[in-house]
């Protein structure tokens, strides 16, 4: 088995929880997806057999299963979708949901903590979601706010699209000095 780490895991996940959600270990995983020939199918194909023969999973394991078969059989990498690759990074700050909201889609105070950065926010749902087209290289960003009581939310940053392997490190990094700034301009004390 390829992808697996000293962690034990496949796609980030260990064995001890998918076989609590799924059912099977990864080693199980991956011998019945090579006895379906699952080497020669697409993403989409792959994810669409376990879910027809293990429907009992749901449909986020299903992908799940997949991402993890084909990082484990080297027909991905890691962060890698069919897309480009995606770097995710996400914080929870000492602010209502409402403020962290706010320091996103207001220009002025966003400038503030993202500098002259600019985008273009395509679709919002207030203090829940925003789904920005980001102008370098045509990426895309998903904001997602997450209240963890009335003072605390959790914001998750997901940068899809990009080229290559070596921006998801990149944007990891460019995001995570962002989130320092935003964290120091938005908690609450």
């Amino acid at each position: 088995m390829k992808a697996r780490n000293s962690n034990n895991k496949v796609a980030g996940m260990s064995d001890t929880t998918v076989q609590a959600k799924t059912g099977k270990t990864w080693a199980e995983w991956l011998a019945a997806l090579d006895k379906l020939g699952a080497k020669k199918m697409t993403h989409r194909d792959i994810a669409r057999r376990v879910y027809a023969r293990f429907p009992k999973i749901g449909g986020w394991w299903a992908q799940m299963v997949t991402v993890g078969y084909e990082q484990a059989r080297g027909l991905r990498e890691a962060h890698q979708k069919a897309d480009g690759y995606s770097a995710s990074i996400s914080r929870t700050v000492a602010a209502p949901v409402g403020k962290l909201y706010k320091a996103w889609t207001d220009a002025a105070v966003r400038r503030r903590w993202l500098g002259s950065a600019k985008f273009t926010i395509t679709t919002a749902t207030r203090n829940k979601v925003l789904r920005i087209r980001w102008p370098e290289g045509d990426t895309r960003v998903g904001v997602y706010f997450i209240p963890k009581g009335p003072r605390r939310c959790q914001v998750s940053v997901q940068h899809d699209r990009l080229a290559a392997r070596n921006h998801v490190d990149q944007k990891k990094a460019f995001w995570g000095r962002a989130f320092e700034k935003l964290t120091g301009l938005v908690e609450v004390s």
